[in-house]
C-alpha cells in the first residue's frame, strides 16, 4: 500500500487565502455550533470574511500564518502573533496562538501537531518566553493535543448572558 505524500509547513501567501477562508469558516462554524450565544455567528460569507481577515495579517512581522500543504493543497493552517504585555490580562509579552485548524479529511495525520511545532519554533525565534492560547470548552480533541505538547490550564473563561439574569 502506498503511503500518502508528505506534507510541508510554510508561510501562507496570498494565493492560499481562498483555502484559508474555507478553513477559517469551518472554525467559525464549529465554535458557533459549540455555543451560539458566545461565538460570532458565521454570517452569509464567513469564507470571504476569514480570507480577508487573514490576508490583512500576512504582511506583519509579528504575525505568523503557516500552512500545511500537500501536493499544492492546503490541509490546515495556524495563525499566531506576538502579543504585548497586558495589564488587563495580567500577562507579560508572549506568543498567542489564535487559530489551529485542519480540514476534516486530513485530520489524524499529524498535521495539527506539525503546525503547532512550527508555531512554537517561530515564537522561540522571536525570543518569546511562552505561548498562550484559548480553546473552546467543548473542543476535547484540541485540548488533548495541547496537553500532549505541555500546555497547562491557566484561566477559565465564563460567560453570563445578560438578558437571562
Amino acid at each position: 500500500m502506498a503511503s500518502a505524500p508528505a506534507f510541508t509547513i510554510r508561510p501562507a501567501v496570498a494565493d492560499d487565502l481562498p483555502a484559508l477562508g474555507r478553513l477559517g469558516a469551518l472554525l467559525m462554524r464549529a465554535h458557533y455550533a459549540f455555543d451560539a450565544r458566545r461565538f460570532l455567528p458565521p454570517g452569509e460569507d464567513p469564507e470571504g470574511g476569514y480570507a480577508w481577515f487573514l490576508g490583512t495579517q500576512l504582511a506583519h512581522d509579528d504575525v505568523a500564518v503557516l500552512v500545511a500543504e500537500q501536493e499544492g493543497r492546503v490541509l490546515g493552517y495556524a495563525y499566531a502573533d506576538v502579543e504585548p504585555l497586558s495589564w488587563k490580562d495580567l500577562r507579560d509579552t508572549c506568543g498567542f496562538l489564535h487559530d489551529l485548524v485542519v480540514a476534516p479529511g486530513d485530520r489524524g495525520q499529524g498535521v495539527g501537531e506539525a503546525l503547532l511545532s512550527a508555531v512554537v519554533v517561530w515564537l522561540r525565534a522571536k525570543g518569546l518566553p511562552r505561548v498562550v492560547l484559548l480553546t473552546a470548552e467543548q473542543n476535547a480533541v484540541a485540548q488533548r493535543l495541547f496537553a500532549r505538547r505541555g500546555f497547562r490550564r491557566t484561566m477559565v473563561e465564563m460567560t453570563l448572558e445578560l438578558g437571562s439574569h
